[in-house]
Parts: structure tokens; sequence; C-alpha cells
């Protein structure tokens, strides 16, 4: 094992690194999106439905199908990384954009109310109190949204797109346990960073929660 991670650690290092972006790029993409839309579905009751709707239904399409359709819609190679971000960011988009609504409606309310008899109108309410309330659980959202994509990026490895992806196709074609182990103690290691990151940024982010808990 030892010999293999030293005479291939430039293929392994840039594996990594491709993994790390087209994972976490659509994480970014995704909640970006996710944000404004889930606040127009809380905004504007009407809109939740089929917001939650469509959502599920883009979240239902296979990853490898989508993988493969993309590039006929978007113009682009099958073998272009841009289309795994854009499919990963579909993704993200589906997931976070119930995970925004619910959370926004969760503080709905007396808390809101309160605001609005204090003066705060629409955006400084949304900005002041609403999001910093929500963030819990438009966070708790996020985590699964980034461990999903990286799991979900080694599926593109299937349609030759390059991430760790590649170490088990590789391991598989050439009956070699070695590439197969450090890919998935690599993609292990890699959710299990980030879903930390996310924990700790959380903790630091909204300490009142901490305080509530004891």
């Amino acid at each position: 094992m030892i010999d293999y991670i030293t005479d291939n650690r430039s293929i392994i290092l840039e594996a990594l690194a491709q993994h790390v972006w087209l994972s976490l790029l659509p994480v970014l993409i995704g909640a970006v999106l996710a944000l404004p839309v889930g606040y127009l579905a809380v905004r504007y009751p009407r809109l939740y439905q089929p917001v939650v709707n469509l959502g599920g239904l883009i979240y239902s399409i296979p990853s490898l199908a989508l993988f493969l359709t993309l590039p006929a819609v978007l113009g682009l190679r099958v073998l272009d990384p841009l289309n795994v971000v854009a499919a990963l960011s579909l993704y993200t988009f589906a997931l976070l954009t119930r995970t925004v609504a619910d959370a926004l409606l969760s503080v709905q309310g007396q808390t809101t109310q309160a605001a609005f008899a204090l003066g705060y109108r629409p955006v400084r309410q949304l900005v002041g109190v609403e999001l910093p309330m929500a963030l819990p659980v438009m966070l708790a959202g996020l985590r699964v949204a980034t461990v999903s994509n990286i799991s979900l990026v080694s599926v593109s490895a299937f349609v030759g797109v390059p991430n760790l992806g590649s170490l088990f196709t590789r391991g598989l074609q050439l009956d070699f346990i070695e590439p197969i182990v450090v890919g998935i103690v690599l993609s292990v290691l890699l959710a299990a960073i980030c879903d930390v990151a996310i924990v700790t940024a959380q903790h630091r982010l909204t300490p009142w929660s901490r305080v509530g808990a004891r």
C-alpha cells in the first residue's frame, strides 16, 4: 500500500484536488440559488408546494442519467467537468431549497411579529432575525448536501471525469485493491473534514444554540 501511494502520489493528489472542487463548488452555487427561492416560497405561500415538488423531482433523477443527459442540454462534451458541476448544483439546489424554506417557516410567528413591531422591515428582518435563527436548520441541510456531493462525484468517474472515483474504476479494471482502498479512505476523510468544518462554523455562528442546549 505504501509503495503504491509513493509511486502514484501525483495521480492521487490530482484526483483529490479534482474531487474537492467538483464537490464543493456545486454546494456554493446551489446554496446561493436556493436561498432566494426558499425565501420566496415562504414569502408567497402559494409557491411553497410547487417549489418543494420541483426540488423532489430534480433530486429523484439518477445521477448517472443526469451526467449523461446534461451535455446534450448544455452543449458540452460528456467529459467536461462542468457537466458534473451543473448536475450537482441542481441536486444541491433541490435539497437546500426546501431546507431553506422549512428553516424560515420554523421562525415565523411570534418572533417575526415582534421584529415587525420593533420596526424591522422585510429585508432587515430577514437578515437580522430570520436567517440567524434559521441558520442551524439550514446548516444541517448544508451538511447533508456536502457529504452527498462528495459521494456523488465518484459516480462521474464512470463517464470519464477524473476524480477519486477514477481510483475505484482503475482498481476494478486492473483487479488491484490498493487504488480502491486509497479512493475510499480519501473520500471518507474529505467528507468527515467538510462535515466537521460546517459543524464548527455552526457553533461559532450560533452561540445561543449551545446555551439553549445546556
